[in-house]
């Protein structure tokens, strides 16, 4: 018989984040244990790691929802959780830890056995041009070839202002920039924006403007001089037939994938299988999970063959994560297997 229990931990950023939806300090994560009654020193964890106002999950309701679960482990078609994508991940990563072993392998595959790594983009969270400036230049410095910039919540022409700086000292061909407006444009000045942005070499753009506008958005994706990525788009959109209609409708280049927000990592993969049926390119993205769900999220990139930098570099934002087995070095994430996790910070 399976046995659980969970406990909520809130990490603390070590310097403000900001989006185009404000600023973070800090974020709460509920991690979820599970073990066989027979043997409680092996056990698997899983991250729930919703975002305020980005996730569906109705936050104030998820440590009730967990107590559901682990009342009704061995019986989880019994509880609902389709409104709880962040706790659907949770269960799938704990299930799959316990059935490795409780390593916090959660696929048996080269970048978990050690023998591979992963590229990652260089993420430039939205500050004061300044501080933006200075992020930028230590990114560079620190090897990555790979930046995605937070644009949307500062003075357009001061953003300007800083991709001129990097297309300055780096071409194309040297340095890939992404940015991500989380949705700050609206259908009147998205194109025009989109026009000064491709002026500097930009590969892709992640949601211009907000969600449910899918004749603005299909409009968007055959105009725009710049290729269009999916992100908080994608969040809700449950049902196949309608992730379909979506995709179909809006014909973007690339989606962006948030496990944590889809609803766990079968649920992601089915994105990634309508995706590539329609010859749309995408990649993953942690959602600012602590290295728990991050590693979940490693090990599940690395089950495909994507070649495209990843969304998977927020190990080293928080001042109390959990510390783990990952390693980063320039712009590549990787297991190192001579560390090891600490759990002590989880009191269950």
């Amino acid at each position: 018989m399976l046995k659980a229990d969970f406990t909520s931990h809130k990490l603390i950023f070590k310097n403000p984040s900001g989006t185009s939806r404000g600023v973070l300090n800090s974020k709460p994560s509920w991690f979820l244990k599970v073990w066989n009654d027979n043997n409680p020193n092996i056990y698997g964890l899983g991250e729930c790691a919703p975002i305020k106002g980005l996730s569906i999950d109705p936050i104030d309701k998820i440590d009730e929802k967990l107590i559901q679960i682990c009342d009704n482990i061995n019986d989880l078609e019994s509880v609902n959780i389709n409104q709880f994508p962040c706790i659907q991940f949770g269960i799938e990563t704990a299930l799959r830890d316990l059935k490795n072993g409780g390593r916090k392998i959660i696929f048996n595959n080269s970048f978990s056995k050690s023998e591979s790594k992963i590229k990652i983009n260089g993420l430039i969270w939205m500050d004061d041009k300044e501080a933006m400036l200075n992020s930028i230049r230590l990114k560079i410095k620190n090897g990555f070839k790979c930046l995605k910039l937070k644009i949307g919540a500062i003075d357009f022409s001061d953003e300007l202002s800083l991709l001129a700086f990097i297309r300055k000292e780096f071409n194309s061909s040297e340095l890939e920039i992404r940015v991500d407006a989380n949705g700050a444009f609206n259908k009147e000045n998205a194109l025009l924006k989109l026009n000064y942005l491709a002026k500097f070499d930009i590969h892709s753009i992640e949601q211009p403007i907000k969600p449910n506008q899918f004749s603005t958005m299909n409009k968007l994706c055959n105009e725009s001089p710049i290729p269009i990525a999916l992100d908080e788009e994608l969040i809700g959109t449950i049902n196949i037939q309608k992730r379909e209609n979506l995709l179909d409708t809006i014909s973007p280049k690339y989606i962006v994938l948030k496990p944590s927000l889809l609803g766990g990592l079968d649920s992601t993969k089915a994105w990634i299988k309508l995706a590539e049926k329609r010859k749309i390119k995408w990649w993953v993205t942690s959602a600012l999970e602590s290295n728990i769900g991050l590693n979940a999220i490693a090990q599940f990139t690395a089950e495909f063959d994507n070649k495209l930098p990843q969304g998977l570099g927020t190990g080293q934002i928080y001042n109390n994560n959990i510390p783990s087995f990952l390693e980063l070095k320039a712009d590549e994430i990787y297991i190192n297997d001579k560390l090891k996790w600490d759990l002590s910070n989880l009191k269950f």
